[in-house]
């Protein structure tokens, strides 16, 4: 099996509980705590590719200043998004998992399953 490599926040209930699940099934993921490694314009393109969806799926706006920093509107380009989830990695949601059969945001954590 290829590898499965899943952006993680250690503090967030359902990335644990993706994390477990992938587990649970026998897989041992890469764990990127993105938080702390961050990200940059071009992974998070490339994610978003993959997973055949615009970069606005990716954007948390919950808990997030997403809303306050104009992110939310509809005129805001890719690159603006981009741009602003390298400066501030919390933007993304999570747990993105990058798995074999495809990227996904994992909410619920079942998604992850489709990619294993």
């Amino acid at each position: 099996m290829s590898e499965v490599v899943i952006y993680h926040n250690p503090a967030c209930g359902t990335s644990r509980k993706t994390l477990a699940l992938l587990r649970e099934r026998g897989v041992e993921p890469r764990v990127v705590e993105y938080l702390k490694a961050g990200w940059t314009q071009a992974q998070l393109k490339s994610l978003a590719a993959r997973a055949g969806l615009p970069l606005r799926a990716f954007l948390r706006q919950r808990g997030t200043s997403a809303e306050a920093l104009g992110l939310t509107g509809t005129g805001v380009t890719e690159d603006q998004l981009a741009a602003a989830m390298v400066r501030e990695p919390i933007l993304v949601e999570r747990p993105v998992v990058d798995g074999p059969r495809g990227v996904a945001v994992c909410r619920p954590p079942e998604k992850a399953l489709d990619l294993i």
